[in-house]
């Protein structure tokens, strides 16, 4: 290797090399900066042509000699190296990363040209510093759509959760859900999660499989292997669930133990027992069946259950099965329970208590307490009307969300990055600012104005929402345009809709920050209600005599926050043992 000088416009450029993506206008302008200043300060590596032709191929540092040109330099030293057996492809790769990470397109790009020329997966881990593991987890890129891949090269990348659920499905499904969810010159970025959520699929895995590989070959079934699973588990999953439940239910047609039966589950997941069974919880007994099914993740099941003793009959005088001056047989009285129902009812008042003590006074950490807002949410009393698609109870999606901060063992075990994507999730299920039932009121425009939501408003120069402005709207929308008010409104709405066809027009209306003195009656409001509520009645009884503004009494309604209709309260002469209704949700 020697140093000499040459004209950095003489030098050819290596079309093998590992950085193809281009670097930031910002990273481009200090390095020019400095180019300018002092020079290069490390000279690129060049090596002889391979082509027989004279001159030098850059072999490492692309982008100092193209910033040397635009700096105008007549000159620059370079190093003369000798050419690899690989064309340099491993050094070019191994120089990107330890200089700045190259994105993981690139990466994959690079890994690919690497095993093309003969590296093994494991070489290429052990050269790069890289786990085997994130070696095959980037070699999913093969199975992105070229589309999407060109959006990852821009910085634009889901997590590796929505990365594993794209990776995995089709290329055709893959282009159907893109040509939805592509970005736009109003929207550059991409929602991956909703990209995720459309080409997501029911997912049964290897390790919930009680049958064997060869009833796997006579179904058809090809595991396919989860990257992203943790290391020590088996991460083989099929999206075929009609042949995964099929094997499963033949297996246990053939494993089926003595007084079994095969049985199925309600909506709600609970095994579907015979009329009159009682399910045994200890240790069965030589009488007792066994009950075989799957559950929702299609997993194999069972659980023990007996059957009453059919009643005995007493003996008359005569010894004749019927007792005497009795038709009816004698039933057996049913065992009573451990706790009461009334025991039952106080348990729960105990617990209410020590939980609202234990969220009072005991220290929680800030994860925790995100998740416990979380679960709140998908707590049996809660029912909220919302912008997700209609009435919205917490036992169905919002338990989707909650679901994920569980681990195996059913106990609270999730990461930041797993809480913050269920925390999301609920937040999108709950706050709404549709025009109807589902509105969540002023809540929602401070959490939109907090996040910024404002960025992520469509383009509203459509004719479709222009003809929703009156004319002096319209004609205050076109201020700071070129656009000038015609005679005609329809003609002035026409000249918007044509003028931000290639320009995002947001209305100020619909802005998602709250109007000041609107926010400012809703803060005093719940204030003072907060103060009434701590010196008001405390009991139901000194609830059901509240007046309500109006000077009537209030009559509450558990589907509303404040009074109910005129036609809810009772009419006069009815019935004034309990004359009002009061409901704590």
């Amino acid at each position: 290797m020697y140093l000499m000088k040459v004209d950095p416009r003489a030098l050819e450029e290596n079309p093998d090399r590992s950085r193809h993506t281009p670097a930031t206008a910002q990273a481009d302008a200090m390095m020019l900066a400095t180019i300018k200043a002092v020079g290069i300060v490390q000279p690129p590596v060049v090596v002889p042509r391979t082509d027989g032709g004279n001159g030098f191929m850059i072999d490492r540092g692309h982008r100092r000699v193209r910033l040397a040109i635009v700096a105008e330099l007549a000159e620059i030293d370079i190093l003369v190296d000798e050419p690899a057996n690989d064309n340099g492809a491993m050094r070019s790769v191994v120089e990107n990363i330890a200089r700045e990470t190259l994105n993981p397109v690139d990466q994959w790009r690079a890994i690919e040209r690497l095993v093309a020329l003969g590296w093994t997966e494991e070489g290429i881990g052990i050269a790069l510093s890289l786990p085997v593991r994130r070696i095959k987890q980037l070699r999913l890129c093969a199975n992105i759509l070229p589309a999407m891949l060109d959006q990852f090269a821009k910085g634009d990348m889901p997590n590796e959760q929505q990365l594993r659920t794209i990776a995995a499905a089709p290329l055709d499904e893959q282009k159907e859900v893109w040509k939805k969810h592509k970005p736009s010159k109003a929207d550059p970025h991409v929602t991956w999660w909703s990209v995720a959520q459309a080409l997501t699929r029911k997912r049964m895995y290897a390790k919930d499989a009680s049958f064997g590989d060869e009833l796997a070959a006579a179904y058809g079934i090809q595991w396919i292997e989860d990257l992203f699973a943790q290391g020590d588990q088996d991460g083989r999953y099929t999206t075929d669930v009609e042949a995964f439940l099929g094997a499963q239910q033949e297996w246990m047609t053939n494993n089926l133990p003595k007084r079994g039966v095969i049985t199925e589950v309600s909506n709600w997941g609970e095994v579907k027992l015979p009329p009159k069974a009682e399910r045994v919880h200890g240790k069965p007994g030589k009488t007792d069946h066994t009950a075989v099914y799957l559950d929702r993740e299609g997993r194999v099941q069972s659980v023990h259950y007996r059957m009453p003793e059919p009643a005995k009959k007493a003996k008359g005088k005569d010894g004749s099965g019927d007792a005497a001056g009795s038709d009816e047989p004698i039933v057996a009285s049913k065992p009573r329970p451990d706790v009461t129902r009334k025991g039952i009812e106080m348990i729960g008042d105990y617990r209410t208590d020590a939980l609202h003590d234990a969220l009072t006074r005991a220290p929680i950490e800030d994860d925790t307490l995100t998740a416990l807002l979380v679960l709140a949410l998908a707590g049996l009393n809660v029912s909220v009307h919302s912008g997700a698609g209609g009435n919205v109870f917490g036992m169905k999606r919002f338990a989707r969300h909650a679901v994920m901060l569980f681990d195996e063992g059913g106990r609270l075990a999730f990461d930041r990055e797993t809480l913050q994507f269920a925390a999301r999730g609920m937040l999108t299920e709950v706050l709404s600012c549709r025009e109807n039932s589902s509105n969540s009121g002023i809540v929602a425009r401070v959490a939109g104005d907090a996040i910024g939501a404002d960025s992520f408003l469509p383009n509203m120069g459509t004719d479709e929402f222009l003809s929703c402005l009156s004319r002096p709207a319209l004609e205050a929308s076109c201020a700071g345009t070129s656009v000038t008010p015609r005679q005609k409104v329809r003609e002035t709405r026409t000249a918007i809709a044509e003028h931000f066809k290639e320009e995002r027009f947001v209305h100020s209306s619909a802005f998602f920050s709250p109007d000041a003195a609107k926010l400012m009656d809703w803060l005093i409001s719940n204030t003072v209600a907060n103060d009434e509520e701590a010196e008001g009645p405390s009991t139901p009884s000194d609830q059901a005599g509240a007046v309500a503004p109006d000077g009537k009494e209030a009559v509450l309604d558990p589907q509303q926050d404040g009074p109910a209709d005129e036609e809810t309260r009772p009419e006069p002469g009815a019935d004034d043992t309990d004359p009002y209704r009061v409901a704590a949700e």
